[in-house]
């Protein structure tokens, strides 16, 4: 249930895109970005954002293609313009050294920055950020450039027919979140549906995010060239997953040895959205590691 007044939308400009955030207020407290995953919005972080704009200023953008951020007109989302979309954020609002709190989508981006602006990030927390696991990866790398190239080739030209699907009620539209996510209470699934549509010239809804973010990119950094960025992050840094969920955990699969400063906390019960099906729990890790002094 919201308890406090609601954040003030923001604007700000990367690669001549205008793309959107929330500011919660409390500039004085130090910075903190929460950044969401994929095909999400801003305002899943309500809750979290809430328990934390008390100590800290809290800031929460969409990621270009979502939410109500543009969408780049060529329809393509490398994690190099992402990258950049936080590096310009961080920039312009001056908010060095931040802390970060970020899902799946939004905590590789984060991970990758914290890379390379190592100075930058006081501490991060990174849900289910890894991307796949190295056993689902070692398939994907078995496929020829050939291969990933015509498969993205098949995936923009079916994405390219595929209307936005429209949702008759907004009831229809929170029946399909609830279905997405069964962790998820009435009021929750309720809140980022309603945030999370917009509505058509025609009555019906849609969702506020672009079809092509479903299409991977047919390359990216090797996996070594990852690594080597998780290997250069300074602060302190959380790795949480949900034992519920399809990720794999970064202690027991060998990618916790890239980083040095990093632990990983397993949340039982919970599924990809460790925020949303446990937040309680997430809560107490979250508040508990951002309150410990960070090692010299």
């Amino acid at each position: 249930m919201t308890t406090m007044p609601g954040p003030t939308s923001r604007s700000y400009f990367s690669q001549r895109l205008r793309l959107r955030y929330v500011d919660w207020g409390n500039p004085d407290a130090p910075p903190l970005i929460l950044l969401h995953g994929g095909r999400d919005h801003c305002r899943n972080w309500d809750w979290v954002a809430e328990r934390l704009c008390r100590d800290w200023h809290v800031i929460a953008p969409d990621l270009r293609g979502h939410g109500d951020s543009e969408w780049p007109s060529d329809g393509h989302y490398p994690m190099a313009n992402f990258v950049y979309d936080l590096a310009q954020l961080v920039h312009q609002q001056k908010l060095a050294p931040v802390t970060i709190v970020a899902h799946s989508l939004g905590g590789n981006i984060s991970l990758r920055y914290a890379g390379v602006y190592p100075d930058a990030v006081k501490k991060l927390v990174a849900i289910e950020g890894l991307g796949p696991s190295p056993r689902v990866a070692d398939k994907q790398e078995k496929l020829s450039i050939a291969d990933r190239m015509t498969r993205w080739v098949d995936e923009q030209r079916t994405l390219s027919g595929r209307l936005p699907r429209r949702y008759p009620t907004i009831e229809d539209a929170l029946a399909r979140m609830q279905a997405e996510n069964s962790h998820l209470s009435p009021a929750q699934a309720r809140h980022l549906t309603e945030h999370g549509v917009n509505q058509n010239e025609d009555g019906t809804y849609s969702w506020k995010f672009d079809n092509y973010v479903r299409v991977w990119p047919p390359y990216d950094m090797t996996r070594s060239a990852i690594a080597e960025l998780w290997a250069r992050i300074t602060c302190p840094t959380l790795l949480v997953y949900g034992t519920e969920s399809w990720a794999s955990n970064p202690a027991a699969d060998g990618r916790l040895a890239a980083f040095r400063t990093a632990s990983v906390v397993r949340i039982e019960g919970a599924g990809h959205w460790v925020h949303h099906d446990k937040l309680e729990v997430f809560l107490d890790h979250v508040i508990k590691f951002l309150a410990e002094p960070a090692s010299v």
